[in-house]
């Protein structure tokens, strides 16, 4: 009999995991923290105009929430080579498993994808601004890095969970892109 499989969603895996799902539940992980820490050479930027991908970045008493997936039993094997196709692109993430949190108590081990800081991908602790600056302008295989970022607000707010940096970058984005 195949384990369960839980992936945990902390950017466009919230809003669009690609697999099937059995089971959603807002869910917290320990010990990390979603952040623009990530340069972007595929799907939200280019090699030569990289963009910012969000990533779980490792931090003492951090602490992330999100979303956390029960793969639908039976669709264990197409889902780790969909999320694997889609997430090892540049191999700047890395693939582990980890405790997370459920909401209603639970304790499960999740499929993580969290950023290799050694990686040349890797620009930890860029400031507010300059990511806002980049995330405006780049573009890339599945179109502006603005609508990640969107995305990813939205679908936060719709479940109640709050990241104020990540609050503060929808709102400079879009100055900027009023700007023109």
């Amino acid at each position: 009999m195949q384990e369960t499989l839980w992936v945990f969603g902390y950017g466009s895996l919230i809003w669009h995991p690609g697999f099937p799902v059995a089971e959603r539940c807002v869910a917290r992980l320990d010990g990390w923290h979603r952040s623009f820490c990530m340069r972007s050479i595929h799907h939200r930027g280019t090699e030569d105009h990289p963009g910012l991908v969000l990533a779980l970045d490792r931090a003492t008493g951090a602490a992330c929430t999100g979303v956390a997936f029960r793969v639908t039993p039976g669709a264990e094997a197409e889902t780790l080579t969909a999320l694997r196709e889609r997430e090892l692109i540049s191999s700047a993430y890395l693939e582990t498993r980890l405790a997370v949190s459920l909401v209603d108590g639970r304790q499960v081990t999740a499929l993580c994808y969290v950023i290799d800081p050694d990686h040349a991908q890797y620009c930890g602790g860029l400031p507010l601004e300059e990511q806002a600056q980049i995330i405006a302008r780049a573009v890339g295989g599945r179109g502006p890095n603005r609508d990640y970022l969107w995305s990813t607000v939205e679908h936060l707010d719709e479940l109640g969970i709050a990241d104020p940096d990540l609050s503060w970058l929808a709102a400079r984005v879009r100055e900027l892109a009023r700007a023109g």
